[in-house]
């Protein structure tokens, strides 16, 4: 294996999603000049997410199918009778 190829400078980094203030603590060597306080009442460098896992519709289950200009009906329209024979 190569040497020196990894960064050596990994710290305690708080991960904080912007769209509903949920914060993760995790090792990190993501280059940040902010801080915050996290729940431990420690201070640490901060990178701000707009969307992460406890905000993402797929993963909050709050997915909704987006039809645009009728795509959808117009599918099922175009092929109604191939699925009324294999019923």
């Amino acid at each position: 294996m190569k040497k020196d190829i990894h960064p050596s400078n990994y710290r305690l980094v708080v991960f904080k999603d912007m769209s509903n203030d949920n914060m993760v603590l995790t090792r990190s060597c993501a280059a940040t000049k902010e801080t915050v306080v996290y729940t431990d009442g420690k201070e640490y460098p901060v990178v701000k997410l707009e969307i992460s896992n406890t905000s993402h519709p797929f993963f909050t289950g709050k997915l909704k199918l987006v039809d645009t200009a009728g795509r959808v009906d117009k599918f099922m329209s175009k092929y109604k009778r191939y699925a009324k024979n294999n019923q």
